[in-house]
């Protein structure tokens, strides 16, 4: 198989390539393999992450953590597709995130 890594992909690419891995996520979801279900979920986030303008993705400022009701996470500073901070409340040990599991706070003001 020729794989190409995702930095290498244009944007219509990553697209096809994030809904056939959500395809492979369903149908593993479908048969109970949680752990390959989670496996694609993830990879699904990555290749995603490179459709997200870095520009956006500003240390310091604040970002709603997608799929979290009320979570929120404060950017320290950006690695590769990763956006290194903390989470608000509770504990502040840095973590992690890639850039695609980040919405703006204040979206339409």
């Amino acid at each position: 198989m020729n794989e190409k890594n995702y930095a290498a992909m244009s944007e219509h690419e990553l697209r096809e390539e994030i809904a056939m891995i959500k395809e492979k996520a369903r149908k593993a979801e479908q048969l109970g393999i949680i752990n390959e279900f989670a496996v694609y979920e993830r990879k699904a986030l990555m290749a995603a992450a490179y459709l997200v303008d870095l520009d956006t993705i500003i240390p310091g400022e604040m970002y709603r953590i997608d799929g979290s009701e009320n979570e929120f996470f404060q950017v320290d500073y950006l690695k590769g597709r990763f956006a290194w901070g903390h989470r608000l409340g509770g504990e502040k040990y840095q973590e992690a995130l890639p850039v695609s599991m980040l919405s703006p706070v204040k979206v339409g003001k």
